[in-house]
């Protein structure tokens, strides 16, 4: 089952480089010379780091438009002068996804949400679960459901099934919607810039169990969530989105728990679409987002 955006003829094209004069106007002259109709572009410049970061999305409508193909393969000759890391896509293909999940159901139940309104421009692949909770959740969208027990003793062996079932299943993004398993460091580098996980908190505060129960005692006055990448520093990774919600003295633990639950839901939506639209570039250990 695949729901997708309509964006008929549509393409995005991400760059990334040293600063250097002349990269815009070598850019958006290639793509007009070979029929490209430029309505978006944006574009930042970090003083600190000196990387140039520029996001670009055009149409092909003319009858002397190159097709998509000839427009990437002349494409590598502008990059290689100018050293750029760049990515050209097609805007109305879905991409591909495996989420994992363990006993919490709100984020996959959004996500599923968003991708059967057509909210979110994905392929969902499969589940992949460490539990059987959710497993009548896959089956009502008929989405393959894959169970993968994690212990001490097998964890290598399951990650390795989970990288197979990504390579299988083509998935280029892997979301873990509240996957309460920490990822090898080898996985993590082997998954690096297409895992997104939702953190029920501003990074790095209140770690390890019941978060919320750690809010109510230090009485704080906001609650968030922060969707962020993979790393092998856990929870420390590049951050995509976060989302807040004020609260006071009188939102016991129970009630900070449900309000949670819409700020993972939201940030975790909100950094799958800014993903999946190809907003999103890695900078170290930020992201910009354009």
């Amino acid at each position: 089952m695949t729901k997708n955006i309509d964006h008929t003829n549509q393409f995005v094209l991400t760059v990334s480089c040293k600063t250097g004069p002349n990269i815009v106007a070598s850019v958006t002259s290639y793509l007009s010379e070979h029929g490209g109709y430029i309505y978006e572009l944006s574009q930042f410049d970090d003083k600190i780091t000196g990387q140039f970061f520029m996001r670009t999305v055009f149409n092909t409508h003319t009858a002397s438009c190159s097709s998509f193909e000839q427009m990437r393969a002349g494409f590598v000759d502008l990059a290689e002068k100018f050293g750029l890391k760049w990515e050209m896509h097609e805007a109305h293909r879905p991409t591909r996804v495996v989420i994992m999940v363990s006993r919490f159901d709100h984020c996959l139940v959004d996500l599923l949400y968003r991708y059967r309104k057509g909210n979110l421009n994905i392929e969902i692949m499969a589940v992949v679960s460490n539990h059987l909770d959710l497993l009548s959740v896959a089956e009502r969208e008929e989405i393959p459901f894959f169970h993968l027990p994690v212990t001490k003793e097998n964890k290598s062996e399951q990650e390795d099934e989970l990288l197979n079932i990504v390579n299988e299943t083509g998935a280029e993004l892997v979301v873990l919607a509240r996957y309460m398993q920490v990822l090898s460091d080898g996985l993590c580098e082997q998954l690096q810039g297409r895992a997104i996980n939702i953190h029920h908190s501003f990074l790095p505060g209140f770690k390890g169990g019941k978060p919320y129960h750690q809010a109510f005692d230090r009485g704080v006055k906001l609650i968030g969530a922060t969707a962020h990448y993979v790393t092998g520093d856990l929870d420390e990774g590049p951050i995509i989105e976060q989302s807040v919600q004020p609260v006071n003295h009188a939102y016991y633990p129970e009630e900070l728990v449900a309000l949670g639950r819409d700020t993972e839901t939201i940030a975790l939506a909100r950094a799958v679409k800014l993903h999946t639209e190809h907003r999103v570039f890695l900078s170290g250990n930020k992201t910009v987002i354009l």
